[in-house]
């Protein structure tokens, strides 16, 4: 049959028939479920203001800013402090402290919740779950003040940590000083704090999947350890998988909080991160454009390796963010 233009016209997606049905599915919608919108409202406005509106700031990492010209009327220098950045001393340093940190969190950090998970997944006493659960939920609420507080005071020459060094019979030192172990402190102190809030999500992953599978493994007659490698780890794969796409997007990012509160010069050489070092030249120098043009480059990077591993994901796997 015959198809008229009228009637490709009427089919052609984008068109304005196809516009004003997708307006009235739309408006249909909102006024079915109007009180779920609404209660999406604060979230929307809070990304409205706090992250959407702000971006028009990072047009002065293209701009020499001064406060007194505003960021309108001061001065277009294109790529300049992008390229003062990458011909800098400090460059390779900080990109090397910030990629190894976080290497060393996603190594160390990641799977520990994972485990913590599918150990309480395993105890049968209800009261030992629940203490072991709430003991390590505990750090997760203690703000990084407190939290560097109790590292400055456990790895000082009279804390907790070599009091253990010397029963072994080593000898006291500032470990906090000391270059070659501020990551290990870092990692280690980020991972106590964290892995119970983080066993959280893969807990709620354990418990949708179906009792039947564990149930017909046990008639197979395999023991705890295959059902957990052959059922539990199947099930919260696609958790572990959204998770570490969402980690792996992160991996140019460490809070510049605990760093500032833990690092000295003695340090640096192992401590200073792109965050920190964007810090010190924001706030402390007043170079504002520079720091921008630095904290920009971080954000794209971060980018990147999101939708590169996005992609991979997709590629190898069933699960990804889209």
């Amino acid at each position: 049959m015959e198809i008229t233009r009228k009637d490709a016209s009427a089919e052609a997606p984008g068109s304005r028939s196809s516009l004003a049905a997708g307006i009235d599915i739309l408006r249909k919608d909102l006024l079915r479920n109007k009180y779920i919108y609404l209660m999406m409202l604060p979230g929307f406005l809070y990304y409205i203001v706090f992250h959407y509106i702000p971006m028009y700031g990072a047009t002065i990492a293209f701009k020499q800013f001064t406060p007194a010209a505003g960021i309108w009327d001061s001065p277009w220098v294109g790529f300049k402090h992008f390229q003062d950045f990458f011909k800098s001393y400090y460059f390779w340093r900080i990109i090397k402290n910030t990629l190894l940190i976080n290497l060393y969190s996603l190594l160390f950090g990641f799977p520990a919740p994972i485990l913590l998970a599918l150990l309480l997944n395993e105890v049968r006493k209800m009261w030992f779950k629940k203490t072991v659960q709430t003991l390590t939920y505990l750090p997760h609420f203690v703000s990084v003040m407190i939290i560097c507080g109790l590292i400055v005071d456990f790895t000082s020459k009279n804390g907790l940590i070599n009091d253990i060094i010397v029963w072994f019979g080593g000898t006291r030192d500032n470990l906090l000083m000391k270059a070659e172990l501020f990551r290990t402190i870092f990692v280690s102190s980020g991972i106590w704090q964290e892995i119970g809030w983080g066993s959280i999500i893969y807990l709620a992953a354990l418990s949708g999947i179906d009792q039947e599978l564990y149930d017909a493994a046990n008639i197979d007659g395999a023991g705890r350890f295959r059902q957990i490698l052959s059922v539990t780890l199947p099930g919260i794969m696609p958790t572990i998988i959204i998770l570490l796409i969402l980690r792996i997007g992160h991996m140019m990012d460490v809070g510049f909080e605990k760093i500032i509160l833990l690092y000295n010069p003695s340090t640096y050489e192992t401590a200073d991160v792109i965050s920190s070092f964007v810090y010190r030249k924001g706030i402390v120098d007043a170079n504002y454009s520079y720091s921008s043009a630095i904290g920009l480059f971080n954000s794209l990077i971060n980018f990147v390796l999101l939708i590169g591993a996005n992609k991979l994901s997709k590629k190898f796997s069933d699960s990804s963010l889209w």
